[in-house]
């Protein structure tokens, strides 16, 4: 039994959901599940573009072998050979032998690297080829490091649909929604996709500044990504995220709080500070217990606001380890040009204050100071409480 869903009268979608797997690529929680996509155009010539992860490839197979409906293969188009989307490649071209394998050079080092595959009938393509099925020409465009090296974007030029592979993909199931206009995007899936974004492709913004450079001289219908819904309306909307993201511009005007705690010390002055800029007027903030709370929300966040706070207790004589991760994993994807603040706890040698200043000064780009470090020693005393003011102020002038 299929089930498919048209993009077009002649492009078919033939994905699945995967609402099992409890995290994406061994480290990032997907509580919502995540969607892989696959499109089947039905030319003169039929091309099927990317396959899927192994979680969903009996429905996949269903949907490929149903919409075919006798017809044979004729192109399997590799754009990304990430696993997630390579894991059903060896099957196709072992049960569609005479298809031809349409890929760049290095993605077909990396199918024999894989699968051990070379398949008999191949085009290498790069920045500019063309490939005619029929009504559809496909020109394809490298997307070098977005976010691995062999990626290449495809674009109809017959209907202006852009295959954008990993680009423009987000966390979430689909629940039988293919098109971002058949729900509200913003509520359902903005905070997944800056999430998917930031985690996964945060670190290679001058690489996606290069594409959307490329793709601003095309005539873009739609946008198909592997992950997620795909758009026929609205497209500026997700084009200018991007752009944003990718330029490591904040979205808009915020605060997120990053704390580690042992003993709620610190989170107690972690949640004053969120009680006084809210009492001062501040709307756009989030509070996140990183000794609970996976990395890759509060990576989001910095991505989307224009000032973070940093609290951590002195452990062993440095940053809380679970803080130390955080701070890592900004500085991997190029977190810069934020305010930030401190917030320290030692009950006998408090220094993570200035440990975490030069660790984030030392690691990401074009990061101010905002306001002195509150620093405390075991708890935090009432004569104390004109201190956190003091940087609650420093916090909202800086805004």
């Amino acid at each position: 039994m299929t089930a498919t869903r048209n993009v077009t009268e002649d492009i078919v979608w033939l994905g699945g959901d995967d609402r099992s797997a409890s995290i994406f690529e061994g480290m990032f929680p997907i509580p919502q599940g995540v969607s892989y996509n696959s499109y089947l155009i039905m030319d003169e010539k039929t091309i099927l573009m990317d396959t899927v992860d192994a979680s969903v490839e009996s429905r996949f197979w269903d949907n490929l072998t149903g919409t075919l409906d006798g017809r044979t293969l004729d192109y399997l188009y590799i754009g990304h050979m990430e696993p997630d989307h390579g894991a059903c490649l060896r099957r196709v071209i072992e049960t569609y032998p005479c298809a031809t394998v349409v890929a760049s050079e290095r993605a077909l080092d990396m199918l024999y690297n894989f699968y051990g595959i070379r398949p008999e009938k191949t085009i290498a393509v790069k920045e500019g080829d063309t490939l005619c099925t029929g009504r559809h020409t496909l020109r394809f465009i490298a997307a070098v490091m977005v976010h691995w090296p062999e990626v290449m974007f495809a674009y109809d030029e017959y209907d202006g649909t852009l295959y954008s592979e990993d680009g423009f993909g987000t966390f979430g199931a689909l629940g039988g929604r293919l098109f971002a206009d058949e729900c509200d995007f913003d509520a359902e899936y903005l905070d997944e996709a800056r999430r998917y974004y930031a985690n996964i492709v945060g670190k290679y913004g001058s690489n996606v500044q290069t594409v959307l450079q490329k793709a601003s001289g095309l005539d873009i219908k739609r946008i198909c990504p592997l992950h997620g819904p795909a758009w026929r309306k609205d497209l500026g909307h997700i084009i200018e995220k991007y752009d944003a993201w990718s330029s490591y511009r904040p979205e808009e005007k915020g605060v997120v709080i990053a704390y580690s705690s042992m003993y709620g010390n610190t989170e107690e002055a972690a949640d004053l500070l969120a009680m006084k800029l809210r009492e001062r007027g501040l709307k756009n903030l989030s509070v996140y217990n990183v000794t609970r709370t996976h990395p890759s929300y509060v990576v989001s966040d910095a991505f989307r606001y224009t000032n973070i706070v940093f609290a951590s207790p002195t452990y062993n004589n440095a940053i809380h380890p679970t803080m130390t991760s955080v701070i890592e994993d900004m500085a991997n994807m190029c977190v810069q040009g934020r305010r930030f603040s401190l917030i320290a706890n030692g009950s006998w040698a408090p220094r993570a204050h200035k440990l975490m200043e030069d660790e984030i000064k030392a690691r990401m780009k074009d990061m101010e100071l905002v306001g002195e470090p509150f620093v405390i020693k075991s708890s935090m005393g009432p004569e104390q409480e004109k201190d956190l003011d003091a940087l609650a102020d420093a916090i909202m002038a800086s805004l």
